[in-house]
């Protein structure tokens, strides 16, 4: 079976197949982070998503090509910068060093690239310039240049390839207001916005005068610069399908780059949006989460990955601090079972010979399945189940329990959970565990119970095997 993934552009479940099958790589989009602020969960739920794909499409065999942008120049991060009095560096540069280091603490791969929009000003003017002579650009009277919806259909081209929706009803929901700049038709929008006033010192020199680019057509100049004018894959939160992904669409074909009837991007892939305690994140609500919030609160970013992953990419999710405790409990019940493997295996080492497991063929069969995480986390909880009473009735030998580790350890791969942070037990915890294994050995079981319950108030419990006892965090 080969791995079936959403494609908004077709509306429907279909194979994935590379659109250049001969090619070194896949080429892999996901719109990254505009950095004005630190990045909360709702936009780390598509990140890891993208990762999560990017780690399975690895995991099949395939070669990935990994680019994620910056946006760090756009209307927000200017009144930002007027007011911090900062430069547009510094005051982006704090918040993508704070985004990658949200990134790593989630367990997600670094993109093979990272570009940003400020360093891709000559390509999206060159874009600009080849839209303007082909007639589907147009210059306004504020000097700003802005993409003809109605030129563009009037080429033969189609507006409205990822929804189906009236453009002048929806264009309110971009990022600038239609109010701000003088254009023909409403539906349109801006490639090139001319300095004004506001814009202060963050502005470049272009054939229209000085200026800055639109938000759509940085991503379509950094996309096709890094993997040429058609790639495989476009991810991005379900919000960015219009008007942000398809102006994307629209600019990217208006230039007419693409060669031999090929689309901009083959498959394009939208998750859903992410709710908190059942509403729509919000500051004033009390429900607004960024990474660092939730590590505030004692949790891990393994945890927080776990429940990201937890449900299916398409479905609406629920992020409530009840469902990263349940994490923990899940995790906690994965690492048990782990920890026994690596006892078990002991200096053994696993056969790289063998077929693959029936545990990764199943979960390589929930996936195919349009990356079905659901179906994928029943697979490694009935692999914990089974494991857990084969390491039980001791009928598990040493190359046996490696070869289970060996499959756990690929799957993981691609969750990216990854091995739980050692912690060093205080003092304090370790003292009561001399304590106890004293009582227990002197036979004297309450007290051996209530130092149980000492420890279990610390956060931490006892774990006793033939090896003897050790302590574990809760």
């Amino acid at each position: 079976m080969a791995l079936c993934l959403f494609n908004s552009l077709q509306r429907r479940v279909e194979a994935f197949t590379p659109l250049f099958p001969e090619a070194d790589a896949i080429g892999f989009y996901c719109c990254g982070p505009t950095v004005y602020d630190f990045g909360h969960i709702g936009n780390f739920r598509t990140f890891v998503f993208a990762d999560l794909l990017r780690r399975y499409l690895e995991f099949r065999g395939h070669r990935v090509n990994h680019v994620m942008n910056i946006t760090d120049v756009e209307d927000k991060i200017i009144r930002q910068v007027a007011a911090t009095g900062l430069s547009l560096a510094e005051f982006t540069g704090k918040y993508t060093d704070a985004f990658l280091a949200d990134l790593a603490t989630l367990s997600c791969l670094k993109p093979h690239h990272l570009p940003k929009a400020t360093d891709y000003i000559p390509q999206i003017i060159d874009l600009i310039e080849r839209l303007e002579k082909r007639g589907i650009a147009y210059r306004a009277g504020d000097g700003s240049v802005y993409f003809s919806i109605n030129k563009y259909r009037g080429c033969g081209c189609r507006y409205g390839q990822l929804v189906t929706l009236d453009p002048e009803a929806q264009r309110q929901t971009e990022r600038v207001s239609g109010d701000s700049y003088d254009k023909d038709n409403l539906a349109d929008f801006a490639l090139w916005k001319a300095r004004v006033p506001g814009d202060g010192v963050v502005f470049w020199e272009s054939p229209w005068g000085e200026g800055r680019p639109g938000w759509h057509i940085e991503c379509s100049a950094m996309s096709m610069a890094l993997l040429g004018p058609s790639f495989d894959l476009h991810l991005g939160g379900e919000d960015l399908a219009f008007p942000h992904h398809e102006d994307e669409i629209a600019q990217s074909e208006g230039t007419g780059l693409q060669q031999g009837g090929r689309p901009f991007v083959k498959h394009w892939v939208h998750a859903a949006h992410l709710l908190v305690d059942g509403k729509k994140m919000s500051k004033s609500l009390g429900n607004f989460f960024t990474v660092r919030d939730l590590l505030n609160k004692g949790f891990q970013g393994r945890e927080i990955r776990f429940l990201l992953i937890s449900a299916h990419y398409r479905e609406t999710f629920n992020f409530t601090l009840e469902g990263l405790e349940a994490s923990r409990s899940a995790l906690a019940r994965l690492d048990s079972t782990v920890a026994q493997l690596m006892e078990r295996a002991g200096a053994a080492n696993p056969d790289n010979t063998l077929a693959p497991s029936s545990f990764e063929i199943a979960f390589t069969e929930a996936l195919d399945d349009d990356l079905n995480v659901s179906k994928a986390w029943a697979v490694i909880f009935d692999w914990v189940r089974e494991t857990n009473a084969a390491l039980a009735t001791g009928s598990l030998s040493p190359a046996a329990a490696a070869e289970r580790l060996h499959a756990w350890r690929r799957v993981d791969g691609v969750m990216g959970l990854g091995a739980r942070p050692q912690e060093e037990a205080p003092a304090e915890a370790l003292a009561l565990l001399e304590k106890r294994n004293a009582a227990k050995a002197a036979r004297d079981f309450a007290q051996a119970d209530a130092v149980r319950n000492e420890l279990k108030a610390l956060g931490w419990t006892v774990e006793d095997s033939k090896s003897g006892s050790k302590l574990k965090r809760l």
